[in-house]
């Protein structure tokens, strides 16, 4: 070979191993990042080129997908009464991507998923369409309605569990929103979400898992369990140290209760029974700050919750004496999601187990063969076993013959606690109605249930809990221990 064509040989070697280093390159090496890019639309293309996989509430879906028109996306997601259940599988749009378990558990629901790798590979040699898997959810249909039903006009929200093994059976937040109304990427679908996020009732905000609100009153139970756990107290009937006026440590003023109820050195049934502030006030100034803290923590408090959707830190302080004091009886700077305030009942029915909060049972492939199933897992000990069991007893007397009778569900024994948390400047604004509760039945506790509502009317603490969201929750206990029959 002469040199010349030696020469030009070598180039063309050179640029032929150029062009196999790029594509390495750019199929190895940069795949992910360029799958990944927003403007890589083929990739979106594929991913609405088949049907979703569908979110399983008690057997059927809630979720579905229909043919777009006039789009290179051939299909968009649609729900089954989705204001009902936005709060649990939040949004899938083509145009504003997703949120909560549509988020989450997209890998699955498109079946790119590398856990459905050998599903997609036994695809290429049966010829199969390609679909989604399924997400089979915790969630309680009748639970979900009672709750969607009872809140109805009003601003609030419910979380339920199952004590025994953290499964969330609802989860409600009104006003709610239809995912349906920008599931597509139209100008009409932008338009749409849009008038959402300008709506000053803040329809797409998950009051359930992502505001915190003042617990007042109910709050107490914690503030009963730490009094209890460190030996405060060791008995329910015994008299408290609690006198009546109760000065506000470091301050010259009182910590008032609601009318002439019976709080002079009440025990800690009547306490909470009457719910005494002057009470709880001064339980939580003896044990402390650091001890408060210690025993919100083991509720769930100052950490975020995974459900595996993100629930909000709920907050128990660091403060100075008064501020405890007030923090005690779920006012100050205390601030709780509903659903860790469900978590603090549900303890409580589990003779002292807290148990992880989850919302995902099963993911199934395609074939609908299971890929994974959830294990329960204990979260924390708040409290023992004896001293959850006197707490038991006091939530009781609650619904009993306290603030909290219209829980009662005959022949079903159940326990709660009432609370009216003000808020605002100088509790200026409406309070928020608030009830915490359990149901026990032979084979143990199958429901503990959260219920806050903003705009509540009643002038009086813990009235109004009692009022306007304990109805809510027995409802959703009934609906739960109906179901199960």
């Amino acid at each position: 070979m002469n040199k010349p064509l030696r020469r030009i040989a070598v180039f063309c070697g050179l640029l032929v191993l150029a062009l196999l280093v790029r594509v390495n390159w750019l199929q190895y090496v940069r795949a992910d990042e360029l799958n990944a890019n927003e403007h890589n639309r083929r990739v979106q293309i594929e991913r609405y080129a088949h049907e979703r996989g569908n979110i399983i509430v008690d057997g059927d879906p809630v979720t579905g997908s229909v043919e777009t028109k006039g789009s290179d996306f051939k299909y968009k997601r649609v729900w089954k009464n989705g204001p009902m259940w936005a709060p649990v599988t939040g949004y899938s749009s083509q145009a504003f991507d997703a949120s909560q378990l549509e988020n989450i558990e997209d890998g699955i629901l498109t079946g790119n998923s590398d856990q459905l790798f050998f599903n997609r590979t036994l695809s290429l040699f049966t010829g199969e369409k390609k679909t989604g898997g399924n997400i089979v959810t915790t969630l309680n249909a009748a639970a979900q309605k009672a709750a969607f039903k009872g809140l109805g006009d009003k601003k609030g929200a419910v979380a339920a569990l199952d004590p025994q093994t953290g499964a969330i059976l609802a989860l409600v937040s009104t006003p709610s929103y239809d995912p349906s109304v920008f599931a597509g990427n139209s100008l009409k679908d932008a338009e749409a979400r849009q008038q959402l996020l300008n709506d000053k009732d803040k329809p797409m905000l998950n009051r359930a898992l992502r505001e915190t609100y003042p617990p007042g009153s109910t709050f107490k139970v914690v503030t009963a369990a730490a009094a209890l756990e460190n030996g405060l107290y060791t008995s329910i009937d015994e008299a408290t140290r609690s006198p009546l006026p109760y000065r506000l440590p470091q301050t010259t003023g009182n910590l008032e209760n609601e009318g002439s109820i019976p709080c002079k050195n009440a025990s800690l049934r009547e306490a909470l029974r009457w719910s005494c502030n002057t009470v709880f006030g001064k339980i939580s100034d003896d044990l402390g700050n650091q001890k408060m803290i210690d025993e919100a923590n083991k509720f769930g408090f100052n950490k975020e919750i995974f459900t595996p959707v993100r629930a909000d830190a709920s907050v128990y302080p660091k403060d100075n004496r008064p501020q405890n004091a007030m923090a005690g009886i779920g006012q100050a700077s205390n601030r709780a999601t509903p659903l860790q305030m469900a978590m603090v009942a549900a303890a409580v029915a589990n003779d002292g187990k807290l148990m992880q909060p989850y919302m995902v049972a099963e993911r199934q492939a395609p074939s609908l063969d299971p890929i994974y199933t959830h294990e329960k897992e204990q979260l924390s000990q708040p409290l023992s076993g004896a001293n959850a069991q006197k707490l038991q007893q006091m939530m009781e007397t609650v619904v009993e013959k306290g603030t909290g009778q219209n829980a009662k569900i005959p022949g079903v024994t159940v326990g709660g606690k009432t609370g009216t948390a003000q808020h605002g400047l100088n509790n200026s604004e409406k309070p928020y109605a608030w009830f915490i509760s359990y149901a026990k039945t032979d084979s143990g506790s199958p429901v503990a249930v959260a219920v806050v509502v903003e705009d509540g009317q009643a002038n009086r603490d813990d009235i109004s809990g009692g009022g306007l969201a304990a109805p809510i929750a027995q409802s959703v206990m009934k609906a739960v221990i109906d179901s199960r029959k």
